[in-house]
């Protein structure tokens, strides 16, 4: 079976939407910007509702390309450890809370209390965004909403509930089941213990299928069309690149070092995730918070879009005439940082200037990037992902610090390419898939990086004041 497949892709900041033809090349391709809410200093937080009017606006988009064409089906990605309770049609019943949310800080204790094994189980950072504490917050400060809630799921299947109002709406997929902080990695299950921790009945977590799943179909603009239970941004932005070994670099809104077939291995708090990808396997994560989230805040103070931050920052020798920034504005998971640590710069004189400050913003991520990578190893050339890796500052700078050839892959979004694929996987859809990097950029560090990266990892170092 032939015709179009859609991916869209509900994201931190925006929702991006793309259709691939039979050959797997893009279409057509829309995106519908929102803001996250910040009620709360340390929350972070979203009204599912925006992700739905952000479909329609890139269906919208999308529409005049889709003229005369059959849409087979639809694939949905979303970020990863969101919380979003609904009731038993899947309407939510608050805003979604989100992976930089940091209200949970104190319910992380109730982790590091369960028992080695247990704990072991789990396999990954103990953070307070992740699905597991939030719902032991909610349990300690809103537990009427808990009771009114038939199910607790993740940002992707919100949406899809609200694009199929008769499917079951509890439901989730093993990729953003396994990262919530409730899921035992070892025995690829929910966790009792970890359950038990966040205070909830076992009834509210969502029945896990797979990814390719047909849960139903939406009516659209373009026609009735097939939904599939979709996955999360991570491992479909792997899917999308055809990344099987080595690494694989996503730069978005956070930023994550990836590293495919992964096995999965007791590990109590370890400074790296393990997480399933969308086809019974495995992989490995070293994540960042702060990595295009950083960069937009930095266009906020300076003044400046996001090409002319880009545009500074390579106008502008490495080092940054001494200016170091630390990236860290949310606090970090570990590994790279902590939750406690911040962000700003250091090293400012009276005659810094604002493309200093720019290059500096660069550099600070992406050193923290390679800092991420050096908790995962491995070697060789990377895949490069995101829209924060378009600009070519970006990756040369981090060709020259990993010391590999870096390759782009030149698509507005991973994700829901990964999405649209899973469509086509569900449907019996014919899409031709594998989505090519381009060429490679060499390293060709000059004697400026290891100074620059020393005075960035001198900072890194000092502890935050309490």
């Amino acid at each position: 079976m032939t015709g179009v497949v859609l991916g869209a892709d509900a994201g931190t900041s925006g929702l991006k939407l793309v259709a691939l033809d039979p050959s797997g090349a893009v279409l057509a391709e829309g995106e519908s910007g929102y803001e996250v809410d910040r009620p709360r200093p340390g929350w972070a937080q979203t009204d599912p509702a925006v992700w739905r009017r952000a479909l329609d606006d890139a269906l919208a988009q999308l529409a005049p390309a889709l003229t005369g064409r059959r849409v087979a089906g639809l694939g949905l990605s979303g970020q990863m450890h969101g919380t979003v309770l609904v009731d038993d049609t899947g309407v939510p019943l608050g805003p979604a809370v989100l992976w930089p949310d940091s209200r949970a800080v104190a319910e992380v204790d109730l982790w590091r209390a369960l028992p080695h094994a247990a704990r072991a189980a789990l396999a990954n950072p103990l953070v307070p965004g992740m699905t597991g504490p939030v719902l032991a917050w909610l349990a300690a400060h809103e537990p009427g909403l808990l009771r009114r809630a038939a199910a607790v799921v993740l940002p992707k299947d919100a949406l899809r509930a609200s694009l199929v109002p008769d499917a079951d709406p509890r439901v989730t997929d093993r990729s953003d089941a396994s990262a919530t902080l409730l899921w035992d990695v070892v025995a690829d299950g929910w966790s009792p213990e970890a359950t038990a921790a966040a205070g909830v009945d076992p009834g509210l977590l969502p029945r896990v299928r797979p990814s390719t799943e047909v849960v139903g179909a939406a009516a659209l603009p373009v026609g009735e069309v097939p939904v599939v239970v979709g996955g999360a941004d991570t491992p479909l932005a792997l899917l999308a690149a055809g990344t099987r070994a080595g690494r694989q670099v996503n730069l978005g809104t956070g930023a994550q070092v990836l590293q495919p077939d992964w096995t999965p291995t007791p590990a109590d708090d370890p400074p790296v995730h393990g997480y399933a990808d969308v086809e019974d396997r495995w992989y490995a994560m070293a994540a960042l918070q702060n990595g295009g989230l950083a960069w937009t805040w930095v266009c906020g103070v300076l003044g400046m879009t996001p090409a002319e931050l880009f545009d500074a920052a390579a106008s502008v020798p490495t080092g940054a005439g001494g200016v170091v920034f630390r990236p860290f504005l949310t606090g970090e998971r570990g590994g790279v940082a902590g939750p406690a640590d911040r962000g700003g710069w250091t090293g400012l004189s009276a005659s810094t200037t604002r493309a200093e400050l720019a290059r500096a913003a660069v550099e600070g991520v992406v050193f923290a990037v390679a800092a991420a990578a050096e908790l995962l190893g491995g070697e060789g050339p990377v895949v490069l992902t995101g829209g924060g890796g378009r600009p070519a500052v970006v990756q040369q700078l981090l060709a020259d610090v990993l010391a590999v050839p870096v390759r782009f892959l030149p698509i507005r979004s991973a994700s829901a390419v990964g999405a649209a694929l899973l469509a086509a996987r569900g449907t019996g859809t014919e899409v031709a898939t594998g989505q090519q990097p381009g060429r490679p950029v060499e390293p060709r560090p000059g004697p400026e990086l290891a100074p620059a990266l020393d005075r960035w990892r001198a900072e890194r170092a000092r502890r935050p004041p309490r």
